[in-house]
């Protein structure tokens, strides 16, 4: 049976797309280790690419990439946030699929690749995917309105605009410290949507800086949200260990008074 494979590094991936014929469907599997929703996605796909027998050429590829550990890769496929799976066949990307949507994800790939040797239900759903579960940060953190848990199975009450915005702070706590050097960017590194943000990228590239981005157009919750919880009113928003800096003209201010304020976040830097 078909295994999920994690790709190592950036240098591994090209060569392994390129050892695939065209005709393979390529389900690639973007994930972070601070996003809890990606351990749902994982047994998703682990228990998807099960249902595929090993065949030469293979008929379907599942490969897992870190979207932080190989952020070249992600700005490829415009990954705005995790989990995200895309699929691609003959060098062309045939759906691209963001968040948790189980069966979503199945019937994308059982559209493209055929419905596998697994077994099914009455229903003809397979019967070893898990059910799409509603993922949170953390088990004590609130949840959102949109992800009420169920139980005895009846829908929890509404929560409150005070238990909503507490749920969202939580987030946000967590996505400002996703990496290190965090940018929360108008579109992505590869494809800026303002004039601000692509300068701010253009001096993190010049320093070698690895830094993890959120594209804040992708997501209105945390663009509004993110205003109040920094008291910054503007985008982009540069954060380096969890603390806010500024814009970019903060940023050239810092560059400025200390021109190796980001040596320490540098690739190139000595060991």
């Amino acid at each position: 049976m078909s295994t999920l494979l994690e790709i190592p590094s950036e240098d591994s991936f090209g060569p392994h797309l390129a050892s695939l014929p065209p005709s393979t469907l390529i389900v690639l599997y973007f994930h972070a280790p601070w996003a809890a929703p990606c351990a749902q996605m994982r047994a998703v796909l682990s228990a998807l690419a099960s249902q595929y027998p090993v065949t030469s050429p293979p008929t379907v590829s599942f490969i897992s990439v870190n979207a932080e550990e190989l952020p070249d890769i992600s700005e490829e496929y415009d990954v705005t946030a995790v989990p995200y799976v895309v699929l691609l066949k003959d060098n062309n990307i045939l759906e691209s699929i963001s968040g948790s949507e189980a069966t979503r994800v199945r019937d994308a790939v059982e559209r493209y690749a055929g419905s596998g040797s697994g077994s099914t239900g009455a229903n003809g759903s397979s019967n070893t995917i898990p059910p799409a579960l509603t993922a949170v940060p953390r088990e004590d953190a609130p949840t959102t309105a949109t992800q009420a848990p169920v139980s005895g199975g009846a829908a929890a009450p509404a929560l409150t605009p005070e238990q909503t915005k507490e749920a969202l702070w939580a987030r946000l706590t967590e996505l400002v410290k996703a990496a290190p050097v965090m940018l929360f960017m108008k579109g992505t590194p590869s494809a800026p949507q303002c004039g601000f943000s692509r300068q701010l990228v253009g001096i993190l590239r010049e320093r070698s800086v690895k830094y993890g981005f959120f594209n804040i157009l992708a997501d209105e919750d945390v663009r509004q949200g993110l205003k109040e919880f920094a008291d910054w009113p503007t985008f982009p928003q540069l954060w380096v260990n969890g603390e806010l800096v500024g814009g970019l003209d903060i940023v050239k201010e810092e560059l400025e008074n200390d021109p190796d304020f980001f040596n320490s976040f540098s690739v190139n830097k000595a060991a």
